[in-house]
């Protein structure tokens, strides 16, 4: 008889899957509405890894603030990437809506799980240049298969767009927030 999880067993089967840039995962959760839950959870696995990765060079104040800033980044990057894939640049046969781009792009994630390795010295450099390289481009077919569209090219455009705009909202909600230094 097999104890195992089939919960747990499907979670990591699909992160697998998801880091092996399997386009059927990423139209398996598009489709399963019960899936944010671990969506969000390749997210924040991803940025306890990355912060660990890193823990050396911030502590553990830098994992709690990249964990929740993780989180921000994610949810308002696959908002944009909903409003510019849907809205600006749609193919005839794009539907979808926020929730599906939440559930895809929190799976692209998961490839964000190697960064744990820049705990070795020496590799941080390595390690974080090939899992952001690993992460665009699971994030790239999420949104292919998430908008239904035809072309990589156009998903490459939605997530860089995405992307940049997102990464501005970041620096002035960061900004906002920056504590002055004293005297």
């Amino acid at each position: 008889m097999n104890s195992e999880n089939p919960a747990a067993s499907t979670f990591t089967s699909r992160m697998l899957r998801a880091a092996k840039l399997d386009p059927e995962l990423y139209e398996e959760v598009e489709a399963d509405k019960s899936s944010l839950g671990q969506a969000t959870a390749v997210v924040v696995l991803s940025s306890i890894a990355a912060g660990l990765g890193n823990v050396q060079a911030g502590g553990l104040g830098m994992l709690l603030v990249g964990t929740f800033g993780a989180l921000a980044s994610w949810y308002i990057w696959a908002f944009l990437t909903y409003i510019i894939g849907t809205r600006l640049l749609p193919e005839p046969q794009t539907v979808a809506d926020h929730k599906e781009l939440l559930r895809t792009t929190g799976f692209s994630s998961a490839p964000g799980l190697i960064r744990i390795l820049g705990i070795v010295p020496g590799f941080t450099g390595i390690v974080y240049t090939a899992a952001s390289i690993w992460m665009l481009i699971a994030m790239v077919i999420s949104v292919r298969q998430a908008l239904d569209y035809t072309s990589t090219w156009r998903a490459l455009a939605v997530c860089g767009v995405g992307w940049l705009v997102q990464g501005v909202v970041l620096y002035f909600i960061l900004s906002a927030l920056a504590i002055p230094e004293g005297p």
